[in-house]
C-alpha cells in the first residue's frame, strides 16, 4: 500500500504505463486482424492471426492480473492457481485450434 505522496505517483506512473501498454496491444489486435501487410498464413483471418490475437490477449490478461488484480505481490499458493488458469486456458485454445484443423465430418456420423 501506498503511504507517501511520492509512493502514490510511482504507482500512478506505473498504472498510466500499463494502461498504455494495454492500449499499444489492443491496437496491435487490430492490426493484426485488419491489415494486410500484418497478415501472417494464408490471406485473411487465418489460423496464424488468431494464435497472435490469442497470444496477444493472453499477455493482456497477464498484466492485468499482475498490476491492477495486485497478484505480484501475492503468496505462492496464488501464483498456482493463476498458473493452473494460463494452464487450462491453453488447453482449451489448443483445442479449439485441433477441432479447426481436423473437422468431424457430420454426415458420415449421423449415417446420412
Amino acid at each position: 500500500m501506498a503511504d507517501s505522496p511520492e509512493q502514490i505517483k510511482k504507482h500512478i506512473k506505473l498504472y498510466l504505463l500499463i494502461g498504455g501498454a494495454l492500449f499499444v496491444c489492443t491496437v496491435l489486435t487490430v492490426a493484426v486482424a485488419k491489415i494486410e501487410w500484418l497478415d501472417f498464413g494464408s490471406r485473411g483471418f487465418g489460423t496464424a492471426d488468431m494464435v497472435i490475437g490469442l497470444l496477444i490477449a493472453l499477455f493482456k490478461a497477464t498484466l492485468v492480473a499482475l498490476i491492477f488484480m495486485h497478484l505480484n505481490h501475492e503468496k505462492k499458493l496464488i501464483y498456482w492457481l493463476f498458473g493452473f488458469g494460463l494452464f487450462f486456458a491453453v488447453c482449451l485454445m489448443l483445442i479449439t485450434g485441433l477441432a479447426f484443423s481436423d473437422p468431424v465430418e457430420f454426415e458420415g456420423f449421423f449415417g446420412r
